[in-house]
């Protein structure tokens, strides 16, 4: 009865939209580096100065999480949000950095189009966290989280298909070596992203 009496703050909801805010910019960065790849060390810095916005913003909604005594929902929900949202931008710009560190010269097509699709998943998980606040009417909520999943799967695709190529090329191992792991971090990315659709879809159905 007392938590039906006590107002929820939105301040949640202002966190996991900055989040997400944050985030989709940097999977921005990184596709725009793959489509067009110039300057790197250069944008590659703009991308870790960004993924350190958003430790900060996370940094920030962790602490509300330990301060606040009534929650919109589940404590564990909020913090699993929080950090799979975290994770999907600490992906992004690990796989950057690869980049640089590696000294790559140039993309690989199956690279560009898997940053194209977590673009595609971040937006999607935005906009889908935005209808929390409207979590009484969960049809487009759960359809959203429906359309992560089919851009995850296709993700996975096209990893598929970008690692059988490099196989193929017949470019030497240590190439090999530093691809495998770009792919693999950027899968990370969208399967982070998969992962906040599992909790937004657990949220729903525990409260709709």
């Amino acid at each position: 009865m007392l938590q039906k009496l006590m107002p929820k703050s939105d301040a949640f909801f202002n966190d996991f939209d900055s989040q997400c805010a944050v985030t989709v910019e940097g999977t921005r960065l990184l596709h725009g580096l793959m489509c067009d790849y110039r300057d790197v060390s250069t944008r590659v810095q703009a991308l870790k100065e960004l993924e350190h916005k958003g430790d900060s913003v996370a940094h920030e909604a962790f602490n509300r999480l330990h301060k606040e005594f009534i929650t919109p929902f589940d404590r564990t929900q909020i913090h699993k949000l929080l950090s799979r949202i975290d994770d999907v931008l600490d992906f992004t710009n690990a796989a950057a950095a690869r980049l640089h560190y590696y000294e790559i010269q140039s993309t690989l097509p199956e690279a560009t189009e898997l940053s194209r699709l977590l673009v595609l998943c971040a937006e999607k998980v935005q906009e889908v966290v935005s209808m929390l606040r409207l979590i009484k009417k969960p049809e487009q909520i759960l359809a959203g989280c429906k359309a992560i999943k089919q851009l995850e799967t296709q993700a996975d695709e096209t990893l598929r298909a970008g690692m059988g190529r490099l196989f193929k090329s017949g470019v030497d191992h240590l190439t090999v070596i530093k691809w495998k792991e770009i792919y693999d971090l950027l899968e990370s990315a969208t399967d982070r992203c998969l992962d906040v659709a599992d909790v937004i879809e657990g949220v729903v159905l525990e409260h709709s």
